[in-house]
């Protein structure tokens, strides 16, 4: 690959996904896209190239965003915001809630459904505990392939000896010749939805958890603010927001503090922010909508305004 096609294919995936490639992945990448390449009947990238910069090729542009872009999961990856999720969100919730016994949970970046169904197992084992609640889990990636295989719901034995308990694996999958297909009720738990975290996310609603792991830090710091900006407008005033272990907001975002109880990589509103949203919510100024709340109180206002 020449330096100058990396180089188209660098901004195509920045401008499509937010991913920041750096040149010593020029090997993956190439490897990513050998796939398309074979799809498409090309015989090298320097082809691919040159119909990426013909007029018209937004369509391929978005392909080989998608090809190219990190599709790494597995069932409970890194157990811990799992059993945080079980025994400590979702109890807190459901006491605040009991008056709605509604509750939104949004899997960001969800490749192939591994996390949501991880999520609706979950919920599954709690049983009669949550008779007549409705519990939403909406999961959501840019990538269409991705999507595909998540509501198809069928695992290889390799992907579901990844992190899945054989106790789960025996009591929601069933063998088939295509490998473990998830039971219907698990299945029926998580709904599928195209959509690319780097858009702004007003028409998805608002959620009590949020779930973005082990995304951001394929992102530049320009667009790790941003993304946490709009998570914080999508997020409930008592809400989660759930980073992967080694993810932070540190110095990125103003609106997230960490959880009680010190978990790595889970997140609540910050007390300014939750303050803002609170005035907001009285009908000051109606809903925020997405992007950052940390403007929005009558002091910044005033301050503002002169």
């Amino acid at each position: 690959m020449r330096t100058h096609e990396f180089a188209l294919l660098q901004r195509i995936l920045k401008e499509h996904s937010g991913i920041n490639l750096s040149p010593d992945k020029q090997d993956l990448l190439e490897g990513k896209l050998r796939p398309l390449l074979k799809e498409l009947a090309l015989p090298s990238i320097a082809h691919l190239a040159a119909l990426l910069v013909k007029p018209g090729s937004e369509p391929l542009r978005s392909r080989v965003a998608q090809a190219a872009s990190v599709q790494e999961s597995y069932f409970f990856r890194n157990k811990a915001p799992f059993r945080y999720f079980a025994d400590v969100m979702l109890p807190a919730l459901m006491q605040a809630r009991k008056s709605s016994k509604h509750i939104r949970v949004w899997c960001a970046a969800t490749s192939s459904g591994q996390e949501p169904y991880s999520l609706a197992m979950e919920l599954a084992e709690k049983g009669n505990e949550l008779a007549g609640w409705n519990i939403e889990i909406i999961a959501t990636d840019f990538a269409r392939f991705a999507l595909q295989k998540a509501r198809k719901g069928i695992y290889s034995q390799f992907e579901v000896q990844r992190g899945l308990p054989i106790s789960l694996l025996v009591k929601y999958f069933t063998k088939t010749d295509g490998g473990w297909e998830i039971c219907p009720g698990i299945r029926s738990r998580v709904q599928f939805a195209e959509h690319n975290l780097i858009a702004e996310h007003d028409s998805l609603g608002t959620f009590e958890v949020i779930f973005c792991r082990n995304v951001l830090l394929y992102f530049d710091e320009v667009t790790k603010r941003a993304v946490l900006s709009r998570l914080a407008g999508r997020l409930a005033s008592d809400g989660y927001l759930v980073l992967g272990s080694a993810e932070t907001t540190t110095g990125l975002s103003t609106d997230f503090s960490p959880a009680p109880g010190g978990q790595h990589g889970i997140f609540v509103l910050s007390p300014q922010t939750q303050a803002a949203r609170a005035w907001l919510e009285q009908g000051s100024w109606g809903r925020a909508g997405g992007g950052s709340l940390r403007e929005a109180t009558p002091h910044a206002t005033a301050k503002h305004a002169t």
